[in-house]
């Protein structure tokens, strides 16, 4: 039996989980390594290998609470921090940290924000001040999550697609992306968006409203707004996000990114 009949098994209680500890462990050291990621895309579609999930669920079932110290800094946890960042190439700013069974990149930064278990975050991306990376999330290379911006995370049910943030996308300041929704390849998000796999993303751009819900398209220059909506109490402005426009195509793609904001005069 291999380490996914193993995992599976135990997750649907058909084994004892101590019969697949060894397949546990072995597995979040494959996770933490990049061996093995939770979403990945397949000739362009997003597939959740959902028996990772099951195994994530299962490592803090099996391990205890210990107590470790980060130099000054003391932990009380199941999970352990991540070691080796400077062989990995990775910039952790304190408080910052990484959980280890989280996979990143050479040149990641991470400010003083948090990268959960199970997430994979690309090369060159910024984790800014008080960003959090939830667990199992897919952030992309080239990725700017600014201050305060929250990606939501998700183990169970298995299966359930994480967030999934694409390439050269830049996410503004205390926006919130959560309930699998996906940020297509170099969106710009302004400050203050939110994206659930509920919210109202309507493209604004052309003679009439667009309306799509739990994914950002590709380049698509998106900003907080509100609709109004009637209740029997009278008539509320609901959240919703708008799309304002679209980020020109461009070699460079922090020119992209200034001539986006600046043209559509998006607070970040």
């Amino acid at each position: 039996m291999g380490h996914e009949s193993h995992i599976d098994a135990a997750y649907a209680g058909e084994i004892p989980l101590s019969e697949a500890s060894e397949a546990v462990h072995a597995t979040i050291a494959d996770l933490d390594m990049g061996r093995l990621k939770v979403a990945e895309n397949i000739d362009g579609e997003w597939v959740v290998n959902q028996w990772l999930q099951r195994a994530i669920s299962l490592y803090f079932r099996i391990l205890p609470i210990t107590t470790f110290e980060a130099g000054s800094l003391e932990y009380n946890d199941k999970i352990p921090i991540k070691t080796g960042l400077a062989e990995a190439g990775i910039r952790v700013v304190p408080p910052g940290s990484v959980r280890y069974g989280a996979f990143c990149e050479p040149g990641v930064v991470v400010m003083p924000g948090f990268v959960n278990i199970g997430a994979w975050v690309g090369e060159g991306t910024m984790v800014d001040t008080w960003a959090t990376v939830g667990s199992c999330a897919h952030i992309g290379r080239g990725v700017h999550l600014s201050g305060g911006v929250g990606i939501g995370g998700v183990l169970e049910p298995p299966g359930a697609r994480p967030v999934i943030v694409e390439d050269g996308a830049f996410i503004g300041s205390r926006s919130i992306i959560v309930e699998g929704a996906v940020i297509g390849h170099g969106a710009v998000l302004g400050a203050n968006t939110t994206i659930t796999a509920s919210t109202p993303i309507i493209d604004v751009t052309g003679p009439e409203p667009i309306e799509m819900r739990g994914v950002v398209p590709p380049n698509s220059v998106v900003i907080p707004g509100t609709r109004p909506k009637r209740f029997p109490a009278g008539t509320y402005d609901l959240q919703c996000a708008l799309i304002i426009g679209t980020r020109s195509a461009s070699t460079d793609e922090k020119t992209s990114l200034n001539d986006a904001l600046r043209t559509f005069e998006v607070q970040v």
